[in-house]
């Protein structure tokens, strides 16, 4: 008896770590927060359910849009309480094809700090003024500045006075002045500071919203390789591009697509450049197949594809898998890890190269996400950013255009 007692405790023992472990393991890998359909509110896979306080909402007849659900293990075991929101599903036209950007700054981005070969030695004149990489100057002397050469014929005239500058960092804004110098060796006076006010690229249209005419693309933010700042968007557009040849990727050296731009009337306007990619107002007629985009806990490990144009301008489907999911990584572009599974795309490419960032991400039949980064040291593999994610941008987008 007192073996067979032993041997139930053992058992009841592991059973309770192995609840104990799933409990644990679905806290870790659901989301604190999930919109769910008025159609079907409760989108979950068969290790836990939402248990909701009101039947009505559950009922998606909508008495109130918010509201805790207890999300539980087997439909038994209380997991964590999860902040539920009932949203209508959105259906947008899914992209993949290639698109040229030309994105003009608000200011000038500050890229990179240097000395000032002067007679007297070698001078920093952005430190003694307190700037850093990665701030943006909005006007020098009371005057807006929209170009480098702007800032560069104020520093000629000063004649080494000192020129007031009005900035913005981290989203605050601040006046500091800096005094030119002059380089001894092409006797022109300089600030010792390389600043940008544009730049121009190829990325991929992850979707465009046929009711509000809103496109989305790239997946991620366009940054300042030298500061690795966000851009600043003041305005640019995206106009239509074909793509004429792949620089294959291999382990520790990212490839790419080069394209050229499709001259004529562009098929849109930038309205903002976010961590989640590219956004703003499409101007062609959108044609295409709708698809749903799927809420953030429905994506699944597991194989799926994506829509992307490596040679000309049509997009064509190639197979990944989904190899994990995560909900806290810290950066918004990368909820996802994906690795390429198709053999053509990887003949053609090596996996994930640079042009391809904002290519559709399809699984089951809807849209659940788009490529944002790949592995330096293994094209193969790269990540994704949440279809909702950039859906929700979008959305901010056109109401910020409305206001």
């Amino acid at each position: 008896m007192k073996r067979l007692i032993r041997a139930v405790s053992v058992v009841l023992a592991a059973l309770c770590l192995l609840i104990l472990g799933a409990c644990v393991y679905v806290g870790q890998t659901t989301p604190d927060a999930m919109n769910v359909s008025t159609r079907s509110p409760v989108c979950c896979d068969n290790l836990y359910s939402l248990s909701f306080p009101d039947s009505t909402f559950a009922d998606g007849t909508g008495k109130y849009t918010e509201t805790t659900a207890q999300m539980k293990l087997l439909d038994i075991i209380p997991v964590k309480d999860v902040k539920v929101t009932l949203s209508e599903r959105q259906s947008v036209i899914t992209g993949g094809q290639p698109f040229g950007i030309r994105l003009y700054t608000e200011g000038l981005i500050i890229s990179r700090i240097s000395s000032v070969q002067t007679s007297g030695g070698k001078i920093t004149p952005a430190d003694d003024a307190g700037l850093k990489c990665g701030d943006v100057i909005l006007q020098a002397n009371g005057n807006e500045l929209k170009t480098n050469e702007q800032l560069l014929q104020l520093c000629h005239e000063s004649k080494g006075d000192p020129v007031l500058l009005h900035c913005i960092r981290d989203g605050k804004s601040f006046n500091t002045s800096i005094t030119p110098v002059k380089d001894s060796s092409q006797g022109t006076y300089r600030l010792g500071i390389w600043v940008r006010d544009s730049c121009a690229g190829i990325g991929t249209i992850t979707f465009i919203d046929p009711m509000t005419k809103c496109f989305a693309g790239l997946g991620h933010g366009i940054y300042d390789g030298e500061s690795g700042s966000l851009m600043p968007l003041a305005d640019g557009d995206i106009v239509p591009a074909d793509i004429i040849s792949v620089d294959k990727g291999a382990g520790g050296r990212p490839g790419s697509l080069s394209g050229c731009f499709i001259t004529g009337e562009p098929l849109g306007v930038l309205s903002a450049n976010t961590e989640c990619g590219l956004y703003g107002s499409y101007n062609k007629a959108a044609s295409g197949e709708k698809t749903e985009i799927a809420f953030r806990q429905e994506v699944m490990r597991g194989s799926a594809v994506i829509l992307s144009t490596v040679e000309g301008s049509t997009p064509k489907a190639y197979d990944i898998e989904i190899e994990n999911i995560s909900y806290d990584t810290g950066s918004p572009s990368k909820n996802m890890v994906i690795r390429i599974t198709d053999k053509e795309l990887i003949k053609k490419t090596g996996g994930i190269v640079k042009g391809m960032s904002g290519s559709p991400i399809l699984q089951n039949g809807r849209l659940v996400g788009a490529v944002t980064h790949v592995f330096i040291d293994d094209p193969t593999h790269g990540y994704g950013v949440f279809a909702e994610n950039m859906a929700e941008e979008c959305n901010k987008t056109v109401q910020n255009l409305a206001a």
